[in-house]
């Protein structure tokens, strides 16, 4: 039996257990694969992982209970989740030459809680126990606890701005890390759409933030590291950068030197999904100063360890230490720079006018210079019509706000995965620009739209033909 029926055995045959169950489920899932499967899928942060990887997070370890770190849990029996941490943590620092890596954080967002906490622990809180004479928290008088908890909810972050491609775990008011901190934004030149050292470093002198937050969400852009380091250092800041949507970048080696934020960042964090290709959680890698703050995520942050997809997680990063991963990443940032150039070629205007990794920004309300109407929702519903999955996103200076938006973001890791390529590309930007010529928004509406349904059609069958020639998942045959 080969490798590619032996992996079609083993999804059937565990679909047909769930299925004994509650079909209802195996069913959705069957479904899922075939929806995935016809989707034409552009979201810069989706990607598909690999069967093995898939298959690593359906088992036994799911059942167990692993508080702690390894060879220091709160329950007695973790040797093989001790082992699969271990070794998932292994490849992580390997891949990423971490002097020191964190597999546990369910998501992005926990890992980031656990570098902002790993940071508040080690500057506010670490200082205050010595000045007090006491080993830990518990040991504070009630007035001593009340000055501390006062201490870390007095500190400040300067981070990216939300319209300018930052993300909401950036020390933004509606999510928890804006209540955390006393945050402020650095943003792009409203010029060229690219990032302003200079006024950062401004932002940075005044405000003397102790965490600068580097990387992003919805830039199409590199980021120099050094030289948000040496900001850093000149006003006595952390570095943290958030490197959720390019670590497969970093990973595959097409981000280096400069623009490779784990030797000049304090710490890191990413989820390992988007690029990555893993399943869906977080990570953090820390220099040795912030390794035992860090190894106290849980219970500090997180609940307890998923030792199920700490296997998965491991899975994915072996897969990631190859040399097709390394072909596969540059490929992603190819394919992005052939669809940026395909979409300018045809009249769409882009945020920074063009793409240096693995997304691009089309600014919705503009088509050939001239002005279309069209909210980022109305876009992206009109481009869903068509068979073509996308999500709006913010631009810089956006006069929709952050629901309806001006923007569409786009990127190429799941297509990439997929096997399509740049000649695919230029096929695809026709698809949008046509999708995006024939939407016209309703007068009284940021929502409705009208697309001729021959246009939708006609995209949408355009766009299957085109993935027809690209399967997915292509040695799993469901019955």
């Amino acid at each position: 039996m080969n490798a590619q029926s032996s992996e079609s055995v083993a999804v059937n045959a565990a679909l047909d257990v769930v299925r004994a169950v509650e079909p209802r489920i195996a069913d959705a899932i069957a479904r899922e694969l075939t929806a995935q499967r016809e989707s034409l899928k552009l979201i810069a942060s989706e990607n598909y992982a690999s069967p093995a990887t898939l298959l690593a997070m359906g088992n036994w370890l799911s059942d167990k209970y692993a508080e702690g770190t390894v060879g220091r849990r709160f329950y007695a029996g973790c040797q093989q989740v001790d082992t699969v941490e271990s070794i998932a943590a292994e490849h992580a620092r390997e891949l990423f030459g971490a002097s020191h890596a964190y597999v546990q954080p369910h998501s992005g967002i926990d890992a980031n809680l656990v570098a902002f906490w790993a940071v508040l622990a080690q500057r506010v809180e670490a200082p205050f126990l010595r000045e007090k004479s006491v080993r830990q928290v518990n040991d504070l008088t009630e007035s001593d606890w009340a000055q501390l908890r006062h201490d870390f909810g007095d500190q400040r972050m300067l981070g990216m701005a939300l319209d300018a491609g930052g993300h909401l775990t950036h020390g933004f008011r509606p999510n928890i890390s804006g209540k955390m901190f006393h945050q402020r934004s650095y943003g792009t030149n409203p010029t060229t759409g690219l990032l302003d050292y200079d006024a950062l470093r401004e932002t940075a002198r005044e405000f003397r933030p102790m965490i600068i937050v580097g990387g992003y969400s919805a830039y199409p852009r590199k980021v120099n590291f050094a030289t948000l380091r040496e900001i850093a250092d000149e006003v006595g800041a952390t570095l943290m950068v958030d490197m959720a949507h390019f670590a497969g970048l970093v990973a595959g080696k097409v981000f280096t030197g400069d623009f490779d934020p784990v030797p000049h960042a304090h710490i890191v964090t990413t989820t390992t999904h988007k690029t990555l290709r893993g399943p869906r959680g977080g990570m953090v890698l820390c220099q040795p100063e912030l390794a035992d703050q860090v190894d106290r995520g849980c219970p500090m942050v997180l609940g307890g360890p998923l030792p199920h997809v700490m296997a998965a997680k491991a899975v994915a990063l072996a897969e990631a230490r190859t040399a097709s991963f390394r072909d596969y990443a540059q490929r992603v940032v190819d394919n992005a720079a052939a669809l940026a150039e395909g979409l300018q070629r045809r009249g769409v205007r882009l945020v920074t006018g063009g793409t240096e990794n693995h997304l691009v920004l089309i600014d919705a309300s503009q088509l050939g210079g001239a002005a279309t109407g069209l909210t980022g929702r109305q876009a992206e519903a009109a481009l869903l019509d068509a068979g073509i999955v996308t999500n709006r996103n913010a631009i810089p200076q956006d006069p929709n706000g952050a629901w309806y938006t001006s923007g569409v973001r786009i990127g190429t890791p799941a297509l990439t995965t997929r096997g399509l390529g740049v000649a695919e590309m230029d096929t695809i930007a026709e698809l949008i620009a046509t999708v995006l010529s024939s939407t016209r928004p309703a007068a009284d509406s940021k929502a409705k739209y009208t697309l001729d349904e021959s246009v939708a059609a006609k995209v949408s069958g355009q766009a299957s033909d085109l993935l027809s020639g690209f399967p997915l998942y292509p040695e799993i045959a469901l019955h």
